[in-house]
């Protein structure tokens, strides 16, 4: 969820400046580090051994980066060598990917209208950066600090992407993912990973990190008006009963394989049920509420990093009550 020498001296000269943009919220959105990508990725794909690859993606990607694709990297823990590992096995992934990842500027335009909206239910909000670049198909989104960081690569994407040269699980996952068309989703994706820059750090627990995932999902639906078409929307309800128990028999764990950032292959047979439960204990706590915006307070502001905090919000939700 938050984690590659000089050569080809005149192609600098024709590296396009990345694409910024401020909103009246002080938000800066750039996009400039995809074109240097596809800039960079013909480059490694015409050269003839791996040190000219290594080289030319250093010097045409990394060197000119923005901070927010070197945050990326840092924190999905990207390698100029997995980079170059994952151009020359995926030939007809990136090929499918490439026109789409052009409609970064144009997932982009609903942000001021969307941070705006934030901002009304949430009049504390603070500045936060979107960077969209090109990973290595390890998230769609993920924060460090106040910068949200979009691996385009997964949340521009839509069914039309071929994932048959990956390898599994990665192949299934992002199959089923990408038939849920993330593009479409993009502001919903965009105010999730904003509300994270506004959030302080969740503790280990089971029980913390799904009420982290949880709130940023039910605010930013608030402001959106949006929900992202998964599997865990319609199997949650269905299962509600026995979701609900297991999550309360593994509240204090802090392997989250079954509930997180997963697979399918898990004890519900549905990835990311975390984020449901998360969803279910903010929506709860909400309706609960008498202030509203209070609520919406309450659950950003909350100290994720102290488990009992965590679940005395839980227990105030009602969530837990049979």
């Amino acid at each position: 969820m938050k984690k590659f020498l000089p050569l080809i001296t005149a192609a600098l000269l024709l590296l396009p400046v990345s694409a910024t943009v401020a909103t009246p919220q002080e938000s800066i959105v750039q996009t400039g580090d995809i074109d240097r990508f596809w800039q960079a990725y013909d480059a490694v794909r015409a050269a003839k051994d791996t040190a000219a690859r290594l080289e030319l993606l250093q010097h045409l990607y990394l060197d000119p980066a923005t901070p927010g694709l070197r945050a990326l990297m840092a924190a999905r823990r990207y390698t100029l060598p997995e980079y170059v590992e994952a151009i020359e096995q995926y030939p007809r992934f990136w090929n499918s990917i490439r026109p789409l990842t052009a409609r970064a500027k144009e997932a982009a335009a609903s942000l001021e209208s969307d941070i705006a909206a934030l901002r009304r239910i949430y009049p504390e909000l603070k500045p936060a950066s979107i960077t969209y670049a090109i990973g290595i198909l390890r998230t769609g989104g993920t924060t460090t600090g106040n910068m949200v960081l979009i691996g385009a690569e997964i949340a521009l994407s839509d069914e039309t992407v071929d994932v048959s040269e990956l390898r599994e699980p990665l192949r299934t996952r992002l199959g089923a993912y990408f038939k849920t068309r993330p593009f479409a989703n993009n502001s919903q994706n965009n105010v999730h990973e904003y509300v994270h820059t506004q959030q302080q750090e969740s503790a280990e627990t089971l029980a913390a990190r799904v009420v982290y995932e949880g709130v940023a999902e039910f605010v930013a639906e608030l402001a959106t008006g949006k929900r992202a078409p998964l599997a865990l929307y319609v199997y949650g309800p269905a299962h509600r009963d026995e979701v609900r128990r297991r999550f309360k028999a593994d509240m204090d764990i802090t392997d989250w394989r079954d509930w997180l950032y997963n697979s399918d292959r898990n004890v519900f047979g549905v990835s990311d049920m975390g984020y449901f439960v998360g969803y279910e204990i903010a929506k709860c706590y909400y309706d609960r509420a008498t202030d509203k915006q209070a609520a919406i307070r309450a659950m950003i502001e909350l100290a994720y990093g102290d488990p009992k905090a965590v679940q005395a919000f839980i227990a105030q939700s009602g969530y837990l009550v049979d």
